[in-house]
C-alpha cells in the first residue's frame, strides 16, 4: 500500500516555473501552509484561555504545532507520509474564528440561513479558496493548491451539512466549495475519512485533552487535589457523559479517571516551582505516550504491518483509551471553560462577533482588500453575507476586540 501519482494531483496544474525539482509534493504542501497568513493568525486566537492572559498557556498556533509533532511521529509509525499528516495537523484549526468554539457558535447563528458556519468547513474554504497562492485560468482563486491526499487528510468530516452518516451538526464542506471537495474525494468511500485524517483527529484529541489540563493546573485554575475529591469528580463525570463520551457508561468513565490518577503522573499539589513544572511536564509526556501507544498497538493488531494510507485502513481507538481521553477533556471543561467567570466573558465575545458582522455589512469598504473583491463579485445578499462571515472568521482575538472598540 502506498500513495499513487493521483494522490499527488493538484486542483490547478502547476506552472513548471514554480516547481522545485528537489522538493517532494507533500513536503511542498507543508511548506505552503507553514508560510500562510492563516496559520500565523492562530498565534492570537483562543485555545482555551485568551492569548496574552498568561505566559504559559497555549494559543491555537502552539496547540497546532504540538498536534503536528504528535501526528507526524504517530502517522509515520503507521506508514503514513509524515508530511501529509503534519500538514493536516497544522491545518486542522485554520477555520477557527476569534474566541474559538465560542466564536464558531456565534457565526453559525448568524449564518444559519446561508448554510451555517463550521470551523472544519471553513478550514477547507481557506485551503482551497481564501488563502492566496494559486489561481485558476479564469481568475478564480485556488487557495494553496494542495494535493488530493493532503486535502483529504485535513477533512475531518467528509460530508456536507445534513449529509452525515449519523446525527451531528458537524460537516466539512459548504455548498460553495463542493466542486473541489468532489475532486479530491473522487473514488473515496462516501463519508469515510482518510486514514491520515483519523491520525490527525486522534493527535488533536490527545494534545488538547492533556495540554488543556496542564494549562489549567499551571494557570492555577485547577488544583490537582480536586481530582481526588468525590464531589468534583462527580461534576467532571457529568460533563464527560454529556459532552464527550455519551456512548460510554458513567462507571467506565469513572474507572478511566481512577486509572489516570492511579498512574502517579498527576501531581498531588502544585505551587509553580521549577520542580512542580517538571512534574507537570512529565505528566504530559507520559499521558501522550500512553494514548498514542495504545491506539498504535490496537491498529496494528487489526491491520498488521505495512503502510496504512488513505482509505485502506481505519484507526482503532480502544474504549478504555477513549474514556481516559474524554475525562481529561471534561476536567478542563469543568474547571476552566464552564467556570462562572468564563460564562459571562463568552457572552461578551459572541456579541463582539455579531457586532462586527453587522459593521462589515453596513460598510463593506471596511473589508480587507481581497475580501472586498469577493464582496463586489457577490451576486446576491447571501453571498455578500458569506464574505462578511469569512472576514470576521479570519480575525484574531486581538484585532476583533480592537475593531469592535473602534466601530461599535
Amino acid at each position: 500500500m502506498s500513495y499513487t501519482a493521483r494522490d499527488r494531483d493538484r486542483w490547478v496544474a502547476e506552472d513548471p516555473a514554480h516547481k522545485r525539482a528537489d522538493r517532494d509534493d507533500f513536503a511542498r504542501d507543508r511548506a505552503r501552509l507553514v508560510h500562510s497568513a492563516s496559520l500565523r493568525r492562530l498565534s492570537a486566537k483562543t485555545q482555551v484561555l485568551q492569548p496574552g492572559s498568561d505566559d504559559f498557556i497555549r494559543n491555537r498556533l502552539t496547540h497546532s504545532l504540538e498536534v503536528a509533532q504528535i501526528g507526524r511521529e504517530f502517522g509515520a509509525a503507521l506508514g503514513c507520509d509524515a508530511d501529509v499528516v503534519d500538514t493536516a495537523c497544522l491545518a486542522h484549526d485554520l477555520g477557527h474564528p476569534p474566541f474559538g468554539h465560542n466564536g464558531e457558535t456565534a457565526l453559525n447563528e448568524i449564518a444559519a440561513g446561508i448554510g451555517g458556519f463550521e470551523g472544519n468547513a471553513q478550514t477547507l474554504r481557506i485551503l482551497t479558496r481564501l488563502e492566496p497562492k494559486r489561481f485558476h485560468s479564469d481568475g478564480r482563486p485556488a487557495g494553496l493548491n494542495l494535493t488530493r491526499a493532503t486535502l483529504d487528510a485535513t477533512t475531518k468530516y467528509p460530508w456536507a451539512r445534513g449529509d452525515s452518516p449519523s446525527p451531528t451538526p458537524k460537516f466539512g464542506v459548504y455548498a460553495d466549495d463542493l466542486p473541489v471537495f468532489e475532486w479530491f474525494r473522487a473514488g473515496a468511500p462516501k463519508q469515510r475519512r482518510a486514514f491520515e485524517a483519523e491520525v490527525m483527529d486522534w493527535s488533536d484529541d490527545v494534545a488538547y485533552s492533556v495540554h488543556d489540563v496542564e494549562d489549567a493546573i499551571a494557570s492555577g485554575r485547577l488544583d490537582p487535589r480536586l481530582l481526588r475529591d468525590h464531589s468534583d469528580v462527580d461534576a467532571v463525570l457529568d460533563v464527560a457523559t454529556v459532552s464527550y463520551a455519551p456512548d460510554l457508561s458513567r462507571d467506565a468513565l469513572g474507572a478511566a479517571l481512577e486509572r489516570i490518577v492511579g498512574t502517579g503522573t498527576v501531581p498531588t499539589a502544585y505551587q509553580g516551582t521549577r520542580s512542580d513544572l517538571a512534574h507537570l511536564k512529565d505528566m504530559t509526556s507520559r499521558l501522550i505516550g500512553r494514548f498514542v501507544q495504545a491506539v498504535e498497538s490496537a491498529t496494528r493488531e487489526r491491520h498488521g504491518a505495512g503502510n496504512l494510507v488513505r482509505h485502506q485502513a481505519d484507526l482503532v481507538v480502544p474504549d478504555d483509551t477513549r474514556a481516559e481521553c474524554a475525562v481529561l477533556k471534561a476536567t478542563a471543561a469543568h474547571f476552566v471553560m464552564n467556570a462562572a467567570e468564563r460564562v459571562e466573558l463568552m457572552a461578551g465575545e459572541r456579541q463582539v462577533v455579531a457586532d462586527l458582522v453587522g459593521a462589515y455589512r453596513q460598510d463593506p469598504t471596511r473589508l480587507d482588500a481581497e475580501l472586498k473583491a469577493d464582496h463586489d463579485a457577490a451576486d446576491d445578499d447571501a453571498a455578500a453575507l458569506r464574505v462578511a462571515v469569512d472576514q470576521v472568521a479570519s480575525l484574531t482575538d486581538v484585532r476583533a476586540h480592537e475593531l469592535h472598540r473602534q466601530w461599535c
